[in-house]
Parts: structure tokens; sequence; C-alpha cells
């Protein structure tokens, strides 16, 4: 349970990507708009400036879907980790944060392969590699991974880069092929660590 009394009413919600773990915004939630959250499952604030509850999206349409919800040690932050349906700075930018780079592409990647499976348009070039099958996606692995250690060791260092991004980006393609993601891996590296 949130303890609301602590910050005369409101709290602090820290809103993140649930596939990136971008922070893309902080804003103040009432108990009132907690509540309206929960049930609607998108992130509504309380708003400071216009003195009433706003949900993050009623203009622009870039809602914050509620994926998951976690309450800090002294109950007076909650961390909302979200799909969002667009932006989430009302500058158009995907965080309110000025970022230099997103350190997630990556993750924000596979999220575009997986709309490219969900869509499966003509043009798109994950969907001509998806219908050529599960062993010429495996193949396509293989011919970038001998790209990749040809370029580490007989070209330039941006040859190089162009050939490990090449990689990357067809291992997630094979990786979606296969029902498995980033995370997947990601967690499995983590248990190998410990």
């Amino acid at each position: 349970m949130l303890d609301f009394k602590k910050g005369d009413g409101l709290i602090p919600a820290v809103i993140q990507d649930e596939q990136t773990l971008e922070v893309l915004m902080l804003g103040y939630m009432n108990e009132e708009a907690w509540q309206k959250t929960v049930e609607e499952g998108r992130v509504t604030f309380y708003s400071r400036t216009k003195g009433r509850l706003w949900t993050k999206g009623e203009e622009s349409g870039n809602f914050l879907a509620v994926c998951s919800t976690h309450i800090d040690c002294d109950k007076d932050t909650v961390l909302i980790r979200v799909k969002p349906a667009g932006p989430t700075c009302h500058t158009g930018n995907r965080s309110c944060f000025n970022t230099d780079f997103n350190q997630n592409f990556l993750l924000q990647l596979e999220r575009i392969v997986q709309q490219r499976y969900d869509e499966r348009s003509e043009a798109s070039y994950v969907n001509k590699l998806r219908e050529r099958g599960l062993n010429k996606i495996a193949q396509k692995v293989g011919e970038e991974a001998v790209e990749t250690v040809i370029a580490a060791l007989a070209e330039t260092e941006r040859e190089f880069i162009d050939e490990s991004s090449d990689l990357l980006f067809h291992l997630i393609v094979l990786l979606r092929e296969k029902g498995l993601n980033l995370q997947t891996i990601a967690k499995n590296l983590e248990s190998r660590h410990q």
C-alpha cells in the first residue's frame, strides 16, 4: 500500500519502458490517480499545474499501457513499467530525458522485428526473411557471423561495426523465429555469471 501522506498527498511515479527499461518520464500521483491507473491499466497522473487528473495520452493518443507496478521500500514512490503507444514526451521524443542515444536500441529493434512479424508487410525485409523459413534465417546468421570475423581480422573498424550490426539484427530475427527473445538470453547469461 502506497503512503500518500509523506508527500502531502502526492507520490513520484517513475515511468519505465517495460522492454528497453529506459526511463521515459517522472510524474506525480495522488491516491485517485493511482486507483485509476490500477483499474484502467493506463497511467494517470495528478497534474500539479492543472490541479486535476490527466491520463497520459489523452490528447496525443500516446497512452502508457501498464505492464507492472513496483512500490519502493519506503512505500512513497512507484515504478511503473509500461508499453508506450508512441513518444512519451510532449516534444515528440521517446523520453522526457534528453539522452544522447538510446542505449537499449537492441530491445527496441526486437520490438520492431515483432511488429514486422505481426503486420506481415510485403515490403518488409523481416517478412521476406520469415517467408524463407527457419533454415534460411539460420543460414543468414551464419553468413553474417563469418563476415563479422573477416571484418574483425582484415577490414576497417567501420566495416567491423557494420558487419557486427548485421549479425545482431539477424540473430534477433532468428530468436523471434524460434519464439525466444533477448531477455531469455540475458537471463541465461546472468545465471552463468552467478
